[in-house]
């Protein structure tokens, strides 16, 4: 049942497509012509009717004239006859006319449907330079992700390495100062021992001194 409807509901828009592409719009010309068939056609009709008339008129003369056989009658069938003639001729006038209308109706439709295409085709260039447009917008979005992306990774790569040899440099620093700083310590505890000696002798020395010159 599910499908039965789906299918029903593709085959309704592929008409729906059809038909916006069918869609002809009647111009000024068109109305113009198909209005003069209308009069045309209007034409004949009155004209016909006119015709069977003096077919009608004709056929009485005919047969008053073979009835009667006086030259009034026959005076009258050479004029129902011309009268006949006459309204054919405009019977076939007004035809031409209808034809001719029509012949403008036909070129007005082919124009207007000439013109209905022509729209199309540049509605349908304007939709597939929108569509271009919105994929050219996708596939810079997608370019320009894949490239941040691959630019962090090169960059993250390259900082991680100055990251490394500025942590060496610096190990390296506090290493070296490290072991200045240890050196300056046993230096500065060195000396401070010599000088209590130093001290101590140089007293010895001077007592000693002094008593020599006593003695003396």
């Amino acid at each position: 049942m599910a499908r039965g409807r789906k299918k029903a509901v593709k085959k309704t828009t592929a008409k729906k497509r059809v038909a916006r592409k069918a869609v002809v719009v009647a111009g000024p010309a068109q109305t113009k012509a198909t209005k003069a068939v209308e009069k045309a056609a209007s034409q004949v009709k009155a004209v016909q009717a006119k015709v069977d008339a003096a077919n009608k008129k004709l056929a009485a003369a005919r047969k008053k004239a073979t009835t009667t056989g006086s030259a009034a009658a026959k005076k009258a069938v050479v004029t129902a006859r011309a009268a006949v003639a006459k309204q054919k001729e405009a019977l076939a006038t007004a035809k031409a006319a209808g034809r001719e209308a029509k012949k403008l109706v036909q070129a007005a439709a082919v124009e207007a449907k000439a013109a209905a295409a022509a729209a199309a085709a540049q509605e349908a260039v304007a939709a597939y330079e929108a569509q271009l447009a919105a994929k050219a917008d996708a596939d810079l979005k997608k370019a320009l992700a894949a490239y941040e992306e691959k630019w962090k990774k090169s960059r993250a790569k390259k900082d991680a390495a100055k990251v490394k040899s500025k942590a060496k440099k610096t190990e390296a620093k506090a290493k070296a100062a490290a072991k200045k700083a240890s050196a300056k310590l046993k230096s500065l505890a060195k000396p401070a021992k010599k000088k209590a000696t130093r001290r101590k002798t140089t007293a010895k020395k001077r007592v000693v001194r002094r008593k020599t010159a006593k003695k003396a």
